[in-house]
């Protein structure tokens, strides 16, 4: 449920964080400074990779400092946390050193007459058969405990090559697989959902499903490449706009 007094929230995802992406990571810092909304949702993929929460305990790690980001911009205003299927593995301690609230996957937002569902988006994508195959071993919680069992060098280097493999695919130009439709229509019947809010396609668009319903995918951010590509969608009571970042 919508707190009353929320009368814009902001959502955000696939930022996919990375010390290599100074710019990036700076124009998160700012926007969390910055934004007047009254609470912000981080809808998956805030991180790249995230290989475990005790990164955090690791003296000056990328993943300490982005945690005290967030938790300073969690005292002026409620952040929620998402999952995606890059950062997956991040658990309850990361949730409380961040001051973030979790968020299951999908989840429905209630916000006065206005029932909107959201969603990270990757499950959506039946067409992409490999992935989901890896996603329903990933979310196991054996594969959670053997892969978390491992050192942590251990971890940082299979995210290093798993950052590898989808750099790859991008160079190839293989494409992102989009959301099902007849599972769109179906999770969103099920929620009595107006709206459903998504990423994790990089494709940010307003899809109009009829009967004055909207499937509104989030861009991507990726300040560091050739074309600038960051938004964050803004929503009110009345509706939604995207907006850069420095706008917010």
């Amino acid at each position: 449920m919508a707190a009353p007094g929320w009368r814009t929230v902001d959502f955000i995802s696939d930022l996919h964080l990375q010390p290599s992406e100074p710019q990036t990571v700076q124009a998160w810092r700012d926007y969390l400074a910055r934004t007047t909304a009254d609470a912000v949702f981080i809808l998956g993929d805030l991180f790249e990779v995230w290989v475990g929460d005790d990164a955090l305990d690791e003296p000056g790690s990328f993943e300490a400092e982005c945690a005290a980001v967030l938790r300073a911009a969690a005292q002026q205003r409620p952040l929620f946390f998402m999952v995606g299927n890059r950062d997956f593995l991040a658990g309850e301690e990361f949730l409380r050193r961040s001051g973030m609230t979790g968020l299951a996957d999908p989840t429905l937002l209630q916000w006065g007459a206005t029932r909107i569902l959201l969603s990270h988006g990757d499950a959506l994508c039946l067409d992409d058969v490999e992935y989901q195959q890896f996603r329903a071993l990933s979310r196991s919680d054996a594969w959670r405990r053997q892969v978390l069992s491992q050192p942590l060098a251990a971890r940082r280097a299979l995210g290093k090559s798993a950052r590898s493999e989808s750099e790859m695919r991008k160079q190839s130009g293989a494409p992102y697989a989009d959301a099902d439709a007849a599972m769109t229509a179906t999770w969103m019947q099920a929620a009595d959902a107006r709206w459903l809010i998504h990423g994790h396609t990089h494709r940010p668009a307003d899809h109009a499903l009829g009967q004055e319903r909207w499937r509104i995918v989030l861009s991507d951010w990726h300040i560091d490449a050739d074309a600038r590509r960051v938004q964050v969608l803004r929503v009110t009571r009345e509706g939604w706009q995207r907006i850069a970042p420095e706008q917010a």
